[in-house]
């Protein structure tokens, strides 16, 4: 267990593990204390966005598995799908998202030179022409959503693209994924959407982003 600070995700996931022993999905912990990655995002939001929000999305999902899988009607469980797909994505984009930060004052913004910046000079021209395209496309979303850097595996380069709600990216590989609904910025940036897109850049974990893209860009 990763030392979480002041924070008390082990509880959550213990207590609905327990109270659901058939229980296939878990709120993940946190890689980083609550208040790791503050002034850039707040421990208030960190706290209510994995507590509250990712929990519920792993109860939803929990619940609509177990509720398909108790029926043979094949409209109750064309019924469930909706559950399905905004719980599954919420569970699967968080989860994501978790491990797409680190705190400042560690791999948090620092991306290095290596295979991910070549790839994104490469695509975008610069790194700051990278950021540029990213918020503005991910700051223009209707509503809620998520902002992506996906590998596309059909051309082999890196695209900016979006998803409404908690639809997860299919049409590419998630290198980068960032959270635009209000819960994950409107406590400390209210509505001002483009200063949280701005900030954030300070906590991405490049390192990771890395990971993963050399795992599917080769």
């Amino acid at each position: 267990m990763l030392a979480l600070g002041r924070s008390i995700a082990r509880p959550f996931t213990r207590k609905y593990v327990l109270g659901a022993a058939a229980a296939l999905h878990t709120l993940p912990d946190l890689p980083y204390a609550y208040n790791a990655l503050e002034p850039h995002i707040s421990e208030e939001i960190m706290k209510l966005h994995h507590q509250k929000h990712h929990q519920t999305y792993v109860n939803g999902l929990n619940s609509a598995e177990e509720a398909c899988s108790k029926t043979s009607n094949v409209k109750e469980k064309i019924a469930l799908q909706a559950a399905l797909k905004f719980n599954g994505g919420g569970h699967i984009n968080h989860s994501l998202f978790w491990k797409n930060l680190a705190p400042a004052s560690g791999d948090g913004g620092k991306l290095a030179d290596g295979p991910l910046k070549a790839a994104i000079e490469r695509d975008f021209g610069s790194v700051d022409a990278f950021k540029k395209d990213f918020n503005t496309k991910t700051a223009a979303i209707q509503g809620s959503g998520w902002g992506w850097l996906g590998f596309n595996s059909a051309t082999k380069k890196l695209e900016v693209v979006t998803t409404p709600n908690q639809d997860p990216l299919i049409s590419h590989t998630p290198i980068i994924g960032v959270d635009i609904w209000e819960h994950a910025f409107y406590l400390q940036y209210k509505n001002v959407k483009p200063d949280y897109l701005n900030a954030i850049w300070n906590v991405i974990n490049f390192k990771e982003a890395e990971k993963r893209f050399v795992e599917v860009s080769h």
